[in-house]
């Protein structure tokens, strides 16, 4: 009994993720090397005994996507995040790291992040009005009755896709090097101010990723003390963005995984990661890709943006400090959490230093 709670637990998280998998496509990350950043994480979660799997994370598929313009683009900055996040874990800094900077400035990337996901889905949106609508309207409607986002997403992408293929009759063709059952190595592009700006946007943006998504994750175990090491969470999810990225795959970073209340989350995030993985491998993501509109998942976005992502984050760091909180929201939703990190550090510590009260 408790394996098949264990293993609906992970069907849940694959259903949640298959359209974010298709958004990671849409931005041209290949489906095939994808498989063995799941693979690999699923070995590495089975030895180090952790309860928190990785996946495609809408957030970190859309800042990669926007800020790269091409995909050597795209899987360099990627590539260089995981370099600097790998080490990071290694050495065993996140909590330190992240007790510097302090929950008013982490907080205020990830509800910059939010806004950003807000314009992502009202681009999307505009692209194809009718799916885009009826997304949105979907979306909204069922959140607000549920408070589910697996409901949400699997009801706007589903009504989406089903108007679009009976009323448009579209085909959507993914390229080769999408689809392709093989790997091609993707050589980075040398450091320049570009990558690198986008390099450590992404880094700063899985730092408060893996803290906020991985301790929630853990806290559903219902353990007296979380179980989640967030240091090893990093060095999982960046090995494993090290691997994907150098043959064009999409990054794989922690998530809420309804898999922490399982009767045995360990078991069962490897159950979800490895059903990924073989997703993959055997071509059926690009498949369904093929058939299901990129602005099917624009309702999602909206509602994890604009109604879970910007406010709950807002909150959290502004009952702090709201004004660290608050510029640090803007920067990182009008440039990138990079800078949106320099900003909240600007005035959290060198304004007062300088006597200058905001």
């Amino acid at each position: 009994m408790d394996f098949i709670q264990d293993l609906l637990a992970a069907i849940g998280v694959v259903i949640n993720g298959i359209p974010q998998g298709i958004l990671a496509l849409s931005f041209g990350f290949a489906a095939f090397p994808t498989g063995l950043g799941f693979a690999f994480a699923a070995i590495a979660n089975v030895l180090t005994g952790s309860v928190a799997p990785v996946s495609f994370q809408v957030e970190t598929i859309t800042v990669a996507g926007t800020m790269g313009d091409n995909k050597r683009e795209r899987v360099s900055l990627i590539f260089y995040a995981a370099i600097i996040m790998t080490v990071i874990g290694l050495f065993g800094l996140m909590e330190q790291l992240v007790d510097f900077i302090g929950v008013e400035i982490t907080a205020g990337m990830m509800a910059g992040v939010g806004l950003i996901l807000v314009k992502a889905a009202i681009d999307m949106a505009k692209s194809n009005p009718c799916v885009g609508i009826i997304s949105f309207v979907t979306a909204l409607v069922v959140y607000i009755f549920t408070h589910d986002l697996v409901y949400t997403i699997v009801s706007s992408v589903v009504l989406a896709t089903l108007y679009s293929a009976v009323y448009k009759k579209q085909f959507f063709h993914l390229p080769e090097d999408v689809t392709q059952k093989k790997l091609s190595f993707i050589k980075p592009q040398a450091l320049n101010l570009k990558i690198a700006r986008g390099a450590l946007a992404l880094a700063c943006l899985n730092i408060g990723s893996n803290i906020s998504f991985g301790m929630i994750t853990g806290s559903m175990t219902g353990a007296e003390t979380n179980p989640v090491n967030v240091d090893t969470l990093t060095v999982v999810s960046s090995v494993a963005d090290f691997v994907t990225s150098l043959f064009g795959g999409a990054p794989l970073e922690s998530i809420i995984s309804a898999t922490g209340s399982a009767p045995n989350p360990v078991l069962s995030g490897v159950l979800m990661m490895t059903i990924m993985a073989l997703i993959l491998f055997f071509g059926i993501l690009p498949k369904l890709g093929k058939f299901v509109p990129m602005e099917s998942i624009a309702g999602f976005l909206f509602v994890l943006g604009a109604v879970v992502t910007t406010p709950s984050n807002f909150s959290a760091g502004s009952a702090i400090d709201p004004m660290t909180t608050g510029i640090t929201m803007i920067v990182s939703y009008f440039f990138d959490p990079f800078f949106g990190m320099i900003a909240g550090m600007i005035v959290k510590f060198l304004l007062p230093l300088l006597g200058v009260t905001l």
